[in-house]
């Protein structure tokens, strides 16, 4: 195959598999997103809907939140983890979305990325999927299917954002970041990958990727 089939190929086989697509994070508005997503680091989209509810239903918005003190903050997001630094930072960007915004979220990564405890990855799922600008936030998932499909050499997020806006038209960015991560959950995880079900990875796959997994087949 060609680059440019391979590429379609990965498209139409993500189109066929999620043609409606989940979202991982439970919300109804660009703030309630823009909380939630900041509370998944390095916690799963699971937890993280389990403890968004008891949050919200004392503050959905920041003008509510900054009623709360930190520690009332820190002591809901317990369970999700990091709480220290990630109730520090919910109470601190409420702050500025009501001094600077009006306590509405600013629709632009840059500015986004100035809150506290706010980084690329997390403005670019804002401005997706609550606004629906074009961006291509790159998680573990995406991160490391992009490398085993032979789409980037995988040193860094920063390249993979690179490659993947490179390769993929920005029209379909929204759509495609997350089905390739929840492909990369169902299909393609990083414990526990079985190639059979993986007919990306097995049709398109970089050579040294495959072999390294039959070799590691082999040896079990």
């Amino acid at each position: 195959m060609t680059k440019k089939e391979k590429i379609d190929f990965t498209i139409k086989t993500l189109r066929d598999l999620y043609p409606t697509i989940p979202v991982p994070l439970s919300h109804k508005d660009p703030y309630t997103l823009l909380i939630a997503v900041l509370m998944s680091a390095q916690s799963t989209d699971i937890r993280v809907n389990q403890i968004t509810p008891v949050l919200f239903a004392k503050a959905d918005n920041p003008y509510d939140m900054v009623k709360l003190s930190v520690e009332e903050i820190r002591d809901i997001i317990k369970p999700v983890g990091l709480s220290p630094m990630k109730s520090k930072g919910i109470y601190g960007l409420s702050q500025i979305l009501i001094d600077k915004y009006d306590g509405a979220v600013p629709n632009d990564i840059e500015l986004l990325e100035e809150l506290p405890s706010v980084g690329h990855k997390t403005a670019s799922v804002v401005v997706s999927q609550a606004f629906g600008t074009p961006a291509f936030p790159v998680d573990t998932h995406i991160h490391r299917l992009m490398y085993r499909w032979g789409f980037s050499k995988g040193k860094n997020v920063v390249q993979t954002e690179k490659d993947a806006k490179r390769i993929f038209p920005k029209e379909i960015w929204n759509d495609l970041h997350l089905q390739i991560i929840w492909y990369g959950r169902e299909y393609s995880p990083a414990r526990g990958w079985n190639l059979d079900k993986d007919v990306i990875t097995k049709t398109i796959g970089r050579k040294t990727v495959l072999s390294d997994y039959y070799k590691y087949k082999k040896t079990r």
